[in-house]
C-alpha cells in the first residue's frame, strides 16, 4: 500500500529544485520512471543532510535513524519526504546499508572527524555520496557489482569536488576535510592553518591534489554511465560533466576556494550540457521526449541566468551535492 500522495511528490521536487539546482536541473532529462524516486530520495538525503548541519548534535542523527527504521517498516512519520521514500525503498528493494552508511558518514561529521589519508577520506564520501550514487543505481534496475562500484565512484568524485569547493567556507566553520598527511606534505601545519585560514601556495596544491583524485574517480565513473539503461544515461553524464566543471572552474581561479566562492558560469552550463547531450544520446535515441526534456533544462538555466544577474553576489544560493 503508497504511503505517498502526488502532492508529497510535488514537495520533494520542490525541495530538491530550491535547494540542488544541479541535480534538479539533470533530473529533467531522467525518464519519469526513475526521475520521480530519485527526487524523493534525494529529498529525503537533503533534509536529512539540512537537519544534522543546523543541529549539529548526536540526537538529531538518533532521530534520524528512527526515522529510517520507520521507512523501512512501512510506518513513516507525518513528513513528505519519508512518506515518498518508504515507497520508493519498498519498490526498489535499496538495501537498507545504504541510507545507513550515509547516516555513518553524517555521524564522522558530527565527531568533527578527521582524515590522515586520501583513503580514509574517500571512506568517508563513500558514506555521504556513494552511497547514495549506489541508491541512484538501484532505482534505474542495475546492480551488478561493476556498476554500483562506479556509480560510488562518482559519487566520491562529487564529494571530492565539494570538498575542494568548500575548503574556505568549512575552515571558518572549524572543519577540515582535507587529508592531514598532504598538508604535511605540503608543509601546512593542520591545526596551525586552521586557527587563521588563508591561501597559500602550498594550500593551492593541496587542492589541486584533491582535484586530481576527483578527476579520476570522474574517469572511472564514465565506465559505469556505460552500464546504466540508455534513456538513464544523458542525466547521469550531465550530472556527472557539470559537477567535474566545478572542479575546471576552481582550477580557472587558482585553486583559491578561501577568498572567493567558485562558480560555474550559467553560460557554460549551457554548453556543457550540448556537449553531453551529443556524446550520450544515440541518434536513433533522439526522440521528442528527450528533446523536450532538454530544452525544459536549457530554459531553467536561462531562468537560472536571469536571476544571478539580478540578484547581489552574496545573496546567490550555490548548488549542492544533495
Amino acid at each position: 500500500m503508497s504511503n505517498s500522495t502526488r502532492s508529497d511528490q510535488a514537495a520533494c521536487a520542490a525541495a530538491i529544485r530550491a535547494g540542488s539546482k544541479t541535480f534538479f536541473a539533470a533530473s529533467l532529462l531522467l525518464p519519469p520512471r526513475v526521475r520521480r524516486p530519485a527526487l524523493a530520495l534525494y529529498a529525503f538525503c537533503r533534509a536529512a543532510d539540512d537537519a544534522v548541519d543546523v543541529g549539529g548534535e548526536a540526537t538529531e542523527l538518533t532521530l534520524l535513524r528512527e526515522r529510517l527504521v520507520r521507512i523501512y517498516a512501512g510506518r513513516p512519520i507525518n513528513n513528505a519526504a519519508d512518506r515518498a521514500l518508504a515507497d520508493v525503498v519498498a519498490e526498489h528493494g535499496i538495501p537498507r546499508e545504504l541510507p545507513e552508511a550515509l547516516l555513518e558518514g553524517f555521524a564522522w561529521d558530527i565527531e568533527g572527524r578527521r582524515y590522515d589519508d586520501g583513503e580514509q577520506l574517500n571512506a568517508y564520501a563513500a558514506r555521504v555520496a556513494g552511497a547514495v550514487g549506489e541508491m541512484m543505481a538501484h532505482l534505474m534496475n542495475v546492480r551488478t557489482p561493476e556498476a554500483l562500484a562506479r556509480a560510488s565512484d562518482l559519487g566520491i568524485a562529487m564529494q571530492l569536488t565539494n570538498i575542494g569547493r568548500d575548503v574556505g567556507e568549512d575552515a571558518r566553520a572549524g572543519r577540515l576535510y582535507l587529508p592531514m598527511q598532504w598538508l604535511r606534505q605540503a608543509g601546512i601545519e593542520p591545526e596551525h592553518w586552521l586557527r587563521n585560514p588563508v591561501c597559500s601556495e602550498p594550500i593551492r596544491a593541496v587542492v589541486d591534489r584533491l582535484l586530481s583524485a576527483a578527476d579520476e574517480l570522474y574517469v572511472r565513473a564514465d565506465i559505469g554511465i556505460k552500464l546504466l539503461p540508455r534513456d538513464c544515461r544523458p542525466a547521469i553524464a550531465a550530472a556527472r560533466h557539470l559537477y567535474a566543471e566545478i572542479g575546471h572552474q576552481l582550477r580557472r581561479d587558482g585553486c583559491d576556494s578561501l577568498s572567493r566562492r567558485t562558480v560555474v558560469p550559467t553560460a557554460r552550463k549551457v554548453k556543457i550540457l550540448g556537449k553531453t547531450l551529443v556524446r550520450s544520446i544515440a541518434p536513433a535515441r533522439r526522440g521528442p521526449t528527450l528533446g523536450q526534456r532538454a530544452e525544459w533544462l536549457f530554459t531553467l538555466f536561462e531562468r537560472l541566468e536571469r536571476r544571478d544577474r539580478q540578484q547581489p553576489a552574496d545573496r546567490q544560493q550555490p548548488d549542492c551535492a544533495l
